[in-house]
């Protein structure tokens, strides 16, 4: 028995003691869809809290008079929602608390104002912190399903094999059985050829970007030129140790590298497989543009932004494949799996690795060596792939839901990006005069988290939004669209 909910007791009205459902409530032929939301409001209102046992689909279907159908069918929404997970013998957990309805605070509907997304350098943190009904912040993956039961199982192989010594302080460029892994898993899924000594294990892109930045700056490169539009994330990164960062302008085609020739910067930062937050893929005359300006002596660092996460278009080779000795690669594990791993990796030309070994040492003496060991495992055992082909399938479905969505409520808006990665852009080419931080402040304002498009962009653009829907469900998707719609 579960003592933090009584057990359930049979009654033959068809009614349960738990939650008091009871199923006379229901419209007729919705039985599901009210089971549903009685069992998902009870969530988010703390009637049942995370770490609850929630009763077994048998037991719950004879209390309420149902066929076990039924039930079955509200657990198995609530699990794609993410808001329950089947542990075996444990049944069914609560694991996650949906937040529903206004978003208000003890004085009422909470004010949060354009001047809560003016950019600066905690923007994301202040964004984050603000409470929403349904968030479609972009680079946010699917958390709900994080393979746990896979990770326990490789962690504990792991550990079962580990000496002690095993436990001290490893080498900072990453352990070696990782390292293999990556050099594996890189040349299967992004045909890069790499020595796995080559390989520096970091704590994600966002490490590398900055153990790179403090590299060329001892070098004499004090700039690095980034897409335009092009992630305000890294920007702000490159900007935090001191790189100037024009911009250079992306088109349906991808960067245009006529524009980063006249610039005369020395590097330049790209995402050329899916381009943030557009989504467009570098095409083929472009990339041969790209290498023949790093040929002649350009520094390119490649973030191989959400390369697996592709669904309608073949994979495109990364940069680093066609370019070693000009390309420092850069990828992780985070959209895949979690940030929370904070585990990424890094490419660089034989002048720069063990400079970059040694600054990486100094940063930190490297990454954690059981999170490596145990995504080594994952890795090798096959189900890091099996986890990519889930989420394909998985993402595919809210995106199809939110391109309808868009194409429903928002039909002047131009979508961009539906091809691969976990979020789209939309832009407004009929409201060139309106501030895209204005309808991003109105949509969280109803309850919708969003990104306006103007933050990752230093030159004039069209306004618009960048809408993450990996992390949603698409009834929740729909329903932040629709919102979206009415304030806009």
């Amino acid at each position: 028995m579960n003592r933090s909910n009584p057990a359930i007791s049979g009654r033959s009205n068809g009614g349960a003691d738990f939650l008091q459902l009871d199923p006379a409530d229901a419209p007729p032929g919705g039985l599901a869809d009210w089971l549903t939301d009685r069992l998902r409001t009870a969530i988010s209102t703390g009637h049942l809290p995370v770490g609850t046992r929630l009763p077994a689909t048998r037991t719950l279907a004879t209390d309420l008079g149902l066929s076990r159908g039924v039930v079955t069918e509200s657990y198995q929404r609530l699990t794609e929602d993410g808001h329950v997970s089947t542990h075996g013998r444990r049944g069914t957990v609560v694991v996650a608390a949906p937040m529903l309805g206004d978003v208000r605070t003890s004085e009422g509907p909470r004010s949060v104002g354009r001047k809560s997304l003016v950019v600066a350098d905690d923007v994301f943190d202040r964004l984050r912190d603000l409470p929403a009904r349904i968030d479609l912040t972009p680079g946010v993956p699917d958390l709900a399903a994080f393979p746990r039961s896979a990770w326990l199982r490789a962690e504990r192989a792991v550990l079962a094999d580990l000496e002690s010594a095993d436990f001290g302080y490893g080498d900072p460029a990453g352990t070696p059985t990782l390292r293999r892994a990556v050099a594996a898993w890189l040349a299967q899924y992004r045909g890069i050829t790499a020595d796995p000594n080559d390989l520096i294990i970091v704590a994600g892109v966002a490490q590398a970007i900055g153990l790179v930045a403090q590299m060329l700056d001892r070098h004499g490169i004090h700039e690095i030129a980034v897409e335009d539009p092009g992630s305000l994330g890294s920007r702000q990164h490159l900007q935090n140790w001191g790189m100037r960062t024009p911009p250079i302008p992306v088109d349906d085609r991808g960067l245009q590298v006529d524009v980063l020739r006249n610039s005369g910067a020395g590097a330049v930062m790209v995402t050329p497989a899916h381009h943030f937050p557009t989504g467009v893929v570098l095409d083929g005359e472009r990339r041969r543009e790209l290498i023949q300006w790093a040929t002649d002596g350009g520094l390119v660092i490649e973030d191989d932004y959400d390369a697996e996460h592709r669904y309608d278009r073949p994979p495109v080779p990364a940069l680093r494949a066609m370019l070693p000795d000009q390309v420092i690669y850069t990828g992780s594990i985070s959209k895949l799996l979690a940030p929370a791993l904070r585990i990424g990796w890094m490419l660089a030309p034989p002048q720069y690795k063990e400079e970059l070994i040694a600054r990486k040492r100094l940063a930190d003496l490297g990454n954690a060596g059981l999170p490596q060991l145990t995504l080594a495992a994952l890795m090798e055992s096959g189900e890091l792939e099996r986890q990519l082909r889930f989420l394909r399938r998985r993402h595919r479905t809210r995106r199809d839901a939110m391109v309808a969505a868009i194409r429903n409520h928002l039909p002047s808006a131009t979508i961009h990006g539906a091809a691969a990665g976990l979020h789209l852009t939309i832009t407004f080419a009929d409201r060139a005069d309106e501030n895209d931080t204005e309808l991003a402040a109105a949509a969280l304002e109803a309850g919708v988290k969003t990104h306006p498009l103007s933050w990752h962009c230093q030159l004039p653009h069209a306004p618009g939004l960048v809408l993450g829907y990996a992390a949603r469900t698409p009834t929740e998707i729909t329903e932040a669209i629709a919102t979206i719609a009415k304030v806009s």
